[in-house]
């Protein structure tokens, strides 16, 4: 299984425990308050918010939780001022990794970030050093029993999608960035709202994992998780899916 961390593994491996899912509704609230400023507050006119709101939805943030942060978002000089910003560098046995972040404080999160990689037998690398192994796709992801593989591939198409993915865990469907919102509102019309719909890092090269190589790796990618700072971590790691369960668990 390769490893293009999509956030909502890093979600289910923590959302069972009470203070990882507080961690997780800090970075979550951290997006809808970027997301509402980026645009209007209209979820249905702003795609990154309306995003947002599903990946707070599927996590089980209260209503008044994800308002609340959309209000902050829209007061005149409340809250904070949010960047964006990108690491990446490698992992044990050479796992390609980027790290995207949302902070208030460069130095800090630039600490955290490396460190983490220190301690954990990584290197942080320059921008753009590993992220020619990526692509930048849409994902939108639907639970197995929102429809059959024939039904979500051809709804898929329909609305423009590059490739659907159907396992027994679920559906993937990944369209190009500038797709994502049409693609999104047409499965959305067929089969209500999605368990995920976002940009994320596919990689396009994977690198194969021995056990003890892969348990390296995760310890990394949740020592870089675990600040609230870093909202997603991309990694293009290959594992067979009984040690992937085995590290998720």
């Amino acid at each position: 299984m390769a490893g293009h961390s999509q956030f909502k593994n890093i979600m289910h491996r923590k959302g069972a425990q009470d203070a990882k899912r507080a961690k997780v509704f800090t970075k979550l609230i951290r997006e809808l308050v970027v997301a509402a400023r980026s645009g209007l507050p209209d979820p249905e006119m702003n795609p990154r918010l309306k995003a947002a709101i599903v990946a707070a939805r599927a996590v089980n943030m209260p209503k008044d939780n994800i308002e609340r942060a959309i209000r902050r978002a829209t007061g005149e000089g409340e809250g904070d001022a949010y960047e964006q910003i990108r690491y990446e560098g490698y992992g044990p046995g050479g796992v390609a990794i980027i790290v995207e972040a949302l902070t208030d404080n460069r130095n800090r999160t630039a600490s955290e970030v490396r460190t983490a990689f220190t301690r954990h037998g990584g290197s942080l690398g320059e921008t753009n050093s590993v992220a020619f192994q990526f692509e930048r796709v849409g994902a939108i992801d639907y639970p197995a029993a929102a429809a059959t593989a024939d039904a979500m591939f051809e709804a898929a198409l329909e609305g423009g999608a590059a490739d659907v993915e159907t396992t027994a865990d679920g559906h993937e469907v990944i369209c190009a960035p500038d797709d994502l919102n049409a693609v999104r509102e047409t499965l959305e019309g067929r089969f209500g709202e999605p368990e995920r719909a976002a940009l994320i890092w596919r990689p396009n090269i994977t690198v194969p994992l021995d056990p003890e190589k892969a348990e390296q790796v995760f310890r990394l990618i949740e020592a870089l998780d675990d600040s609230d700072d870093v909202q997603t971590v991309s990694a293009n790691y290959d594992v067979d899916d009984a040690l992937m369960a085995k590290l998720t668990a």
